[in-house]
C-alpha cells in the first residue's frame, strides 16, 4: 500500500511515516498548504512527491490511502475529501470534533466504500489486548476505572492544542485515551459529570477532571491536561482483584513494557518486548483495507468515544451531569 500524508505534523514525522516505513508500505507522497514545507518534509524523509496543496495529493493516481494528523477541526473535512477521491483513510484521534459530526464522516465514508480508521495507536499494543483480555475473562465485575493522560506543553501560544476553532484542549488531545481506556473495561456510562480549567485563557481546557457513572453503581474517573508533568495510566479494580498499567499511551518504542495484576491472590507482573504501536496500527489499517474487514478501531468506536467526550465537554460548561448521546 502506498500512503500519501495530509500534513507534515509531528506525529506523522515522529511515529507514523517511520512506522509506515518499517512495514511492506510505504509513503508516496506527502502535502502541505506549504510548498516549501510540504518539499522539505519530503526530502528529510525520502519521499517522492511533495505537494503545496491537499487537492493535489488526492489526484495522485499513486496513492492508495491516506494519513491525516491535521488539527482536530479539519479532520472531518479531509477525511471526507479523501472519501471521494476513493481513498481508504487512517485520520488522527479524534476523528471529528464532536459525535454528530463522527456520524456524518462514517455515512460518507461507507457510502464511498472506503476503509475508515481512527489512530488510536495504544489499542494496537500487545499489554492493551492483554489487558482487555485479562479484565473480560479472569476479572469478576469490574467495579471502577482509572485513567489519566496529561503532560506539560510548553508556553506556546500557537500550538494547535490551545485553540478553540482548531478543537484543541487537553480533553480532546489527550483525555481521548482516557476515556477510550474506561469504555474499553466499563461499556458506555450512562452518565457523565466534569470539571474544567482554562489556565492559559485560550478558550480550551488545559485540565479536566471527570466522572463516567453506571447504573450499576460501577464508575470510572479520567483525567486530563497540559500543564503538569507527564503521567498517562489506568488502573482496573473488580471483585476479585485489580491490573494497572503504566506508560500506558503513548508508550516508548524501544523499552520493555510491564503490565500488573492481583487476581484472586495470584500477583504477576507481565513483560512485554519493546514493539512499534504504530506499525502494528499501520498494518492492522492495511489488512482491514485488503480483506474489506472494520478495524478495530473503526468508525462506530469513534462515535462511541466522541458521545462521551462531547457529555464530558457539556458537563465542564454547564457545571451539571450530562448523559451521552
Amino acid at each position: 500500500m502506498e500512503f500519501g500524508i495530509i500534513g507534515t505534523a509531528g506525529i506523522a514525522r515522529k511515529s507514523v511515516l517511520p512506522a509506515i516505513d518499517a512495514s511492506e508500505h510505504a509513503v508516496g507522497a506527502v502535502a502541505s498548504r506549504d510548498p516549501e514545507r510540504a518539499r522539505a518534509f519530503a526530502d528529510a524523509f525520502d519521499v517522492p512527491r511533495s505537494y503545496g496543496a491537499y487537492e493535489d495529493l488526492l489526484e495522485d493516481d499513486g496513492i492508495d490511502a491516506v494519513y491525516i494528523p491535521l488539527p482536530n477541526a479539519a479532520h472531518a473535512k479531509w477525511t471526507i475529501r479523501a472519501a471521494d477521491a476513493g481513498l481508504d483513510v487512517l485520520c488522527e484521534k479524534p476523528l471529528a470534533v464532536d459525535a454528530d459530526q463522527a456520524r456524518e464522516v462514517a455515512a460518507h465514508c461507507e457510502d464511498r466504500g472506503v476503509t475508515l480508521m481512527e489512530a488510536f495507536m495504544y489499542r494496537y499494543h500487545p499489554r492493551t489486548e492483554r489487558a482487555i483480555e485479562l479484565a473480560r475473562e479472569e476479572l469478576a465485575d469490574v467495579r471502577s476505572v482509572s485513567a489519566s493522560f496529561k503532560f506539560a506543553l510548553c508556553d506556546d501560544p500557537g500550538n494547535v492544542r490551545l485553540s478553540e476553532e482548531l478543537a484543541g484542549g487537553s480533553l480532546m488531545d489527550v483525555g481521548c485515551y482516557a476515556v477510550s481506556a474506561a469504555r474499553q473495561f466499563l461499556g458506555e456510562p450512562d452518565r457523565v459529570y466534569a470539571h474544567a480549567h482554562d489556565s492559559r485563557g485560550t478558550g480550551v481546557d488545559t485540565e479536566l477532571a471527570g466522572i463516567l457513572e453506571y447504573d450499576d453503581g460501577a464508575s470510572a474517573r479520567i483525567a486530563s491536561g497540559l500543564d503538569t508533568p507527564k503521567v498517562q495510566r489506568y488502573r482496573v479494580e473488580a471483585e476479585n482483584g485489580w491490573l494497572e498499567v503504566a506508560d500506558a499511551f503513548d508508550a516508548p518504542l524501544d523499552e520493555p513494557l510491564e503490565l500488573e495484576y492481583r487476581i484472586d491472590g495470584r500477583h504477576a507482573v507481565e513483560t512485554f518486548d519493546p514493539v512499534d504501536h504504530y506499525r502494528l496500527q499501520v498494518e492492522h489499517f492495511a489488512d482491514c483495507v485488503a480483506s474489506g474487514a472494520r478495524p478495530r478501531t473503526d468508525a462506530d468506536e469513534a462515535i462511541a468515544n466522541m458521545r462521551v467526550v462531547d457529555a464530558l465537554a457539556e458537563s465542564a460548561a454547564r457545571g451539571e451531569p450530562r448523559t451521552p448521546r
